[in-house]
């Protein structure tokens, strides 16, 4: 039930390569470690991913040309800021986003919101889990390995073994690989920048992009950072009390704009170039013969280091939603979805199609939610009452049986404002046609944020420090 929480009898030390014994129970100041330079290669190397490369293929794609496929793509790299900064709620509280979320909707109408992200995090681990699985398939290929279904199962083996083993250490193991795979990627993906960009075609298309072009490009671009917006308390809950804020914003920030941008800028160039309809195959071909297993390794790499802080964030999610194991053994049941989902895309052709669509319009429901949430966040000043945070019933975020009007209210403004202006394959909204093609579905972030303020303002307060 929500507000219900599973702490360890013995939590043991937040060591690499030990399996974390806290989950989103509160972590004692005697337990806190770390700075937050930490967080610089826990975004860097977590965007690390080929993803990114996609993204800003896309916006060529969508009619931009390189310049103005650069130019949004740096917007969405600076989204990272706002997402850093939110990490002051785990250094205040020493738990996970998804709990404290529940000042803003309540103990039990946080639960809602807490499911679907879960399925949203799931969903994309799936889709990482399939890139990388396809990476290394083809490497196996080129080693002379191919034809049947084996060496797909294989490459899905070691690509979920990987992923999986590191999420289920915990938050250190996890710091600790994001950093020193970031080593190698970086490094990798710097030899495949530094041999896409120069064929680059920086001339205007024949024709500017319409309004569309212009939206479908810009919702391309931040809906990867904001799909990280339920999860930056959960690597800051452990750093000291004294970490500041514009420490926290500036580390993360900074690591996440110059991943993203980089390889989206490098996926602009390589759309000038090649078809990218097959991301893979298209840079593929820009490259020399000699760097193309690189080139594999590097989008296997990127897959897991993105798969396993979603994963991570999995298990903390599922206690929120009031399963009783320890965060080690509800990981368990995330990798057993993850596996079973990325069976499905890879060997029935229309699964991954329907899922990228699913998760896609998935961004009607979370745009509006983190601007509730964020909201949220300034209003208070980032000062929670922590115990509320974890009781059932009763306390200050009890609200109205659980529920609290103001969050769900706002929530529901931004999400009737996102579909009425969404365009995505699986629903096109009324508005969209009258806006010339438009997709405004962000900006319901925007709406909720407004209509959250509107109501609450005068109720909700910051909370003394304990």
């Amino acid at each position: 039930m929500p507000g219900h929480e599973t702490t360890p009898v013995t939590a043991g030390r937040d060591e690499v390569f030990q399996v974390e014994g806290h989950g989103i129970d509160p972590i004692p100041d005697t337990e806190r470690h770390g700075g937050a330079k930490d967080l610089f290669w826990l975004w860097f190397g977590s965007n690390l991913t080929f993803t990114y490369v996609i993204n800003g293929a896309l916006a060529v794609a969508f009619g931009l040309s390189f310049w103005q496929a650069t130019a949004v793509v740096l917007l969405g790299g600076l989204s990272f800021f706002a997402i850093s900064a939110a990490g002051l709620s785990g250094v205040r509280t020493g738990t996970a986003t998804l709990v404290i979320s529940r000042a803003a909707f309540g103990v039990r109408g946080n639960w809602p919101a807490g499911l679907l992200n879960w399925v949203v995090s799931i969903g994309y681990t799936i889709v990482n889990t399939v890139v990388g699985t396809l990476a290394l398939e083809a490497f196996l290929a080129d080693l002379g390995w191919s034809g049947g279904p084996l060496p797909r199962a294989l490459a899905l083996a070691v690509t979920l073994a990987l992923t999986f083993a590191v999420a289920l250490w915990g938050h250190a193991t996890v710091q600790w690989a994001e950093r020193w795979m970031a080593y190698v990627l970086a490094a990798g993906f710097a030899v495949l920048i530094a041999l896409v960009l120069p064929g680059t075609d920086t001339a205007a298309p024949a024709a500017a992009p319409d309004a569309s072009g212009w939206s479908l490009a810009l919702v391309v671009m931040f809906a990867g950072p904001f799909s990280y917006v339920p999860m930056p308390a959960d690597y800051t809950r452990y750093l000291p009390r004294t970490t500041r804020l514009k420490a926290l914003t500036w580390s993360g920030g900074l690591g996440g704009l110059l991943s993203s941008v980089a390889l989206g800028i490098a996926g602009a160039a390589a759309a000038t170039q090649a078809d990218m309809t097959d991301a893979v195959a298209g840079t593929e071909g820009l490259l020399p013969g000699w760097f193309q297993p690189v080139f594999l390794a590097l989008v296997l790499g990127g897959s897991v280091t993105n798969s396993i802080i979603t994963l991570y964030s999995s298990s903390l999610n599922l206690q929120v939603l009031g399963i009783p194991w320890s965060r080690a053994r509800a990981i368990v049941v995330s990798a057993a979805v993850t596996a079973a989902g990325s069976l499905g895309a890879l060997f029935l052709a229309d699964f991954t199609t329907s899922l990228l669509s699913f998760l896609s319009l998935l961004i009607i429901v979370f745009a509006p939610w983190g601007g509730v949430f964020l909201a949220d966040m300034v209003l208070r000043r980032c000062t929670y009452d922590s115990a509320a945070l974890h009781t059932a019933e009763g306390g200050a975020y009890a609200y109205r049986a659980g529920w609290h009007p103001a969050g769900l209210a706002a929530l529901l403004a931004g999400m009737v404002f996102a579909a009425l202006t969404c365009d995505s394959e699986l629903w096109t909204g009324p508005l969209v046609a009258p806006l010339g093609g438009a997709d405004l579905t962000l900006l319901g972030s925007v709406v909720s944020a407004l209509v959250y303020v509107l109501l609450a303002r005068r109720a909700v307060r910051p909370t003394p420090a304990a």
